[in-house]
């Protein structure tokens, strides 16, 4: 996967942005970002007809991610949500196919439907989103669970329980983590801590608050952004290097966790 990605939540929504929002993901696209990732719940299905339009003609570029309900998500519901996700987003298959968060079907029954959807070529891969850790140790057990390819949760400075369980257990088995509302749907900008490392590194707090969650291995990210120059400004984030006084300053402001702690969600 592209360690930097674009979210489309709540895209899609608005006739008026439509546009700005499709010129959005195709200049994401032009920069490198070829991770989108979506969802059938995003506006029940608009979100991905949005992505299909932005993708016309280059879908070859692009690593696309879409997400089941756990409403859905029993073997055959699986399969069915699938089907008419490919066909909102007109094509034959997405890279990875995750279960938006556990609901009421034993995750073994998921799990089938994602491996038949992957013996018919429908995805590449499956995993999982919004799993703690005892969930997670759960899925591993299970007969195919060992090919869950990553966990999709929130973290970004201000949400960083994973750092003391979730995150160590899956770098350990090499398999990545997806981090959503990077910026914390922008509430983190203001930050003075965050705005006097931006300053001093010539960056912008959101290029701060990305390049953090980018800095280290296995780690991907997928910040939504609905206007040509706020991916620009994204993109900018793979560059940055945030260096040991500025991880200082992130780190009195924002403290690690030292006990594990629920796993949060929006």
């Amino acid at each position: 996967m592209p360690r930097l990605g674009q979210g489309t939540w709540n895209m899609g929504d608005q006739a008026a942005r439509r546009k700005e929002e499709i010129a959005a993901l195709r200049e994401g696209i032009a920069l490198g970002l070829t991770l989108i990732d979506t969802a059938e719940m995003y506006g029940d299905g608009r979100a991905e007809s949005l992505a299909a339009e932005a993708i016309a003609g280059q879908r070859e570029k692009v690593f696309l991610v879409s997400k089941v309900l756990p409403s859905n998500a029993s073997r055959k519901g699986v399969v069915h949500s699938c089907e008419a996700s490919l066909r909102r987003l007109k094509t034959d298959r997405v890279e990875l196919y995750l279960l938006h968060w556990s609901g009421s079907y034993p995750l073994e029954e998921t799990v089938r439907g994602f491996e038949d959807l992957r013996a018919s070529g429908k995805i590449r891969a499956w995993g999982v989103s919004n799993l703690d850790l005892r969930e997670m140790k759960r899925l591993a057990a299970l007969p195919d669970g060992k090919a869950c390819a990553t966990n999709q949760v929130l973290y970004n400075l201000t949400r960083r329980g994973i750092e003391f369980d979730l995150l160590p257990w899956c770098h350990e088995r090499g398999m990545p983590i997806m981090a959503y509302t990077p910026i914390e749907q922008g509430r983190l900008l203001g930050h003075k801590v965050l705005r006097a490392v931006a300053q001093r590194l010539v960056a912008t707090p959101a290029q701060v608050a990305l390049a953090w969650v980018l800095r280290q291995d296995g780690v991907v990210t997928i910040p939504k952004a609905a206007s040509v120059a706020h991916v620009r400004e994204n993109r900018k984030a793979l560059d940055l290097v945030l260096d040991a006084g500025a991880l200082r300053a992130l780190d009195a402001a924002f403290p690690p966790p030292n006990h594990a702690r629920p796993l949060e969600m929006l």
